[in-house]
């Protein structure tokens, strides 16, 4: 049988190439934030703000992504979005100070959304065998930039805290050729333009605006998850950039495993809510578990890394339960329920380093189980508006296949 990866035309892995790099910069700078802070002379809190800005002006420009892209078609998006991840990648790395960074930081996050909104739908668009094949490898570009990102960041920022923003860049560089060489401009995703209201709109539909609130209270754990245990850590005398990416790149991988090889065999058996209601408890276990550990190093890095496993389920079932709670079209979908989800991530990273200051340094991660049981409580008590969502169930080829896909890209 001829081979799930020899199907798929290279304008598909041109893109899942930069998606790739582009998750990889949401984890990037978490290994070094302990450096930034000592050799900037920032605070904690001013140090977070690399995340805040980040994923702020991401979840912003992602409800303005779909009218864009209606407008000058996908392959103009996906370049424009990565030229910017280039040119503030490279700002970052030559900023003097930590307030400049901050700021670069947001036009990075302009970049992210752009070109992170519009990647799932070109890879549906050139793919063969799908959207289900579709999805699975956007995920798996998720998961293993997710896992490599604070690796890369570790390893590069040993050397010098600027390295990692550097080497975003050249990756990048290397994403632009990628794409521009090999995806046609005639893979646009609207035949017909999108309204500039369409995602804000779409918040009224009762499956999107469940899911995208659930979604906005869910990234708020996710990111006391990425961003503040290098604090916690940093505490207890484990500061280096090396130490920590290890830490976060055993998280990732757990994410990546979960989101590509079990998120698909429990879709088959499983109803997407009850999913996503085990997973969210699961995960309020471990952000328990890091605030009773907090004065253990070894406990906090455990409960970090397994919190992966639910983290992967989350990811990938959330998207799919975004995509299917309504009958509003994708890209609208796509914008709406990404635009609330990074906003919630936004204000996790400050608030937390907040809390630890003005409490105790177990109270972001009591803040981050708070939280995710407020995004499983909303799931539970609106379930009804999602039987879309878990009506929509994949066959049994398709899992295999899907599961088949995941572990030759892994390979």
């Amino acid at each position: 049988m001829k081979s799930l990866i020899a199907r798929q035309p290279a304008a598909v892995w041109a893109v899942a190439f930069a998606c790739v790099v582009s998750f990889m910069g949401i984890g990037l700078v978490d290994p070094i934030l302990p450096s930034i802070a000592e050799e900037l002379h920032a605070t904690q809190t001013q140090s977070e703000l690399l995340f805040t800005t980040y994923l702020a002006l991401t979840g912003v420009a992602m409800f303005f992504t779909s009218w864009v892209s209606s407008r000058i078609g996908t392959k103009k998006t996906l370049l424009i979005g990565l030229a910017l991840v280039v040119v503030f990648a490279l700002a970052c790395g030559l900023s003097p100070a930590v307030s400049p960074i901050i700021g670069f930081r947001a036009g990075w996050g302009i970049g992210n959304a752009l070109f992170i909104s519009t990647a799932l739908a070109a890879i549906v668009s050139a793919a063969t065998g799908g959207s289900a094949t579709a999805i699975v490898l956007y995920e798996t570009a998720l998961g293993i930039g997710m896992a490599f990102g604070p690796l890369t960041g570790g390893l590069l920022g040993s050397m010098t805290w600027r390295a990692p923003f550097f080497g975003t860049a050249v990756l990048m560089v290397i994403g632009i050729i990628a794409v521009g060489v090999l995806l046609h401009s005639s893979h646009n995703v609207h035949p017909h333009p999108v309204k500039i209201s369409a995602p804000f709109r779409a918040l009224k539909d009762p499956g999107m605006g469940t899911m995208s609130v659930a979604a906005f209270f869910y990234n708020m754990a996710f990111f006391t998850t990425l961003a503040f245990p290098p604090f916690a850590l940093a505490r207890l005398g484990v500061s280096d950039a090396i130490t920590l990416g290890f830490v976060f790149f055993g998280w990732g991988s757990c994410l990546a495993v979960s989101a590509v090889f079990l998120a698909p065999r429990l879709t088959r058996v499983m109803r997407r809510t009850s999913i996503l209601i085990a997973a969210e408890g699961l995960l309020a276990v471990f952000l328990i578990g890091c605030a009773v550990f907090v004065d253990s190093v070894p406990g906090i890095m455990a409960c970090v890394i397994l919190a992966g496993f639910p983290l992967g389920l989350l990811n990938t079932v959330l998207t799919e339960c975004s995509m299917e709670a309504s009958d509003l079209p994708r890209p609208v979908a796509s914008s709406t329920y990404s635009g609330c989800r990074f906003l919630g991530g936004a204000i996790a990273p400050p608030l937390c380093t907040f809390l630890a200051g003005a409490t105790h340094v177990w109270m972001p991660f009591i803040y981050g189980a708070a939280m995710i049981l407020i995004s499983c409580a909303i799931i539970a008590v609106r379930r009804s508006k999602l039987a879309r969502a878990d009506a929509a169930v994949e066959s049994d080829t398709d899992v295999k296949e899907d599961v088949a896909l995941g572990a030759e890209v892994l390979a």
